[in-house]
């Protein structure tokens, strides 16, 4: 039976809110405590494990994608640790498939002993058969180039950021490199003038 919301006191009944009524299911909830949920420390990796810096200063980008990475137990374990490097790195395609070239990925020293680790070997890039035929398409008709601009993690796998860009002139390198000088000028002197 459900009060009524009646409280008896010094044998007088006085009306007051119901406090046992409960309208729902409460989670989290222990008698009249909240459960508090700690956030576990969990040891999580960088989101970027590696970044092709010179790829975006000697190309323009014109469009990027993502590519999943055919990876072996070593390299997944060494990219945790973030211990990859691809700026001399290269993506090339070949009967309809795109592979990555010259990517190295350092191995742990305590990887299994019943594997010979290669650090540099030719890796295949995932992607869908229309994100093929569009990066086949722009390098044979149009003369681009597809780089390797960034490895990181998506949902707990690892994924490679492509470009496809065209290279850049001497002169558009030099115009490059003094608007960022400018920019970094124009820092200097805002934060001068704000103190």
């Amino acid at each position: 039976m459900r009060n009524s919301g009646s409280i008896y006191c010094d044998r007088q009944q006085v009306s007051g809110p119901d406090l046992s009524y409960n309208p729902g299911p409460v989670t989290n909830t222990i008698g009249n405590y909240r459960k508090v949920n700690k956030p576990k420390h969990k040891k999580t990796a960088p989101a970027r494990i590696a970044v092709n810096k010179k790829a975006r200063f000697d190309f323009a980008i014109e469009d990027t994608m993502q590519a999943g990475l055919a990876l072996e137990g070593w390299e997944v374990k060494s990219l945790r640790e973030g211990r990859a490097q691809i700026t001399e790195s290269y993506v090339h395609l070949r009967n309809g498939e795109a592979w990555l070239l010259g990517a190295h990925i350092t191995p742990l020293s305590t990887a299994s002993t019943h594997i010979r680790p290669d650090p540099t070997r030719t890796r295949k890039l995932l992607m869908h058969r229309h994100e093929l035929d569009r990066l086949v398409g722009a390098v044979e008709r149009k003369g681009y180039t597809v780089v390797p601009l960034n490895l990181h993690w998506s949902k707990g796998r690892v994924k490679l950021e492509v470009g496809l860009a065209k290279g850049k002139k001497m002169h558009d390198k030099r115009a490059t490199k003094k608007e960022r000088d400018w920019k970094r000028e124009q820092g200097r002197i805002l934060k001068s003038s704000n103190q």
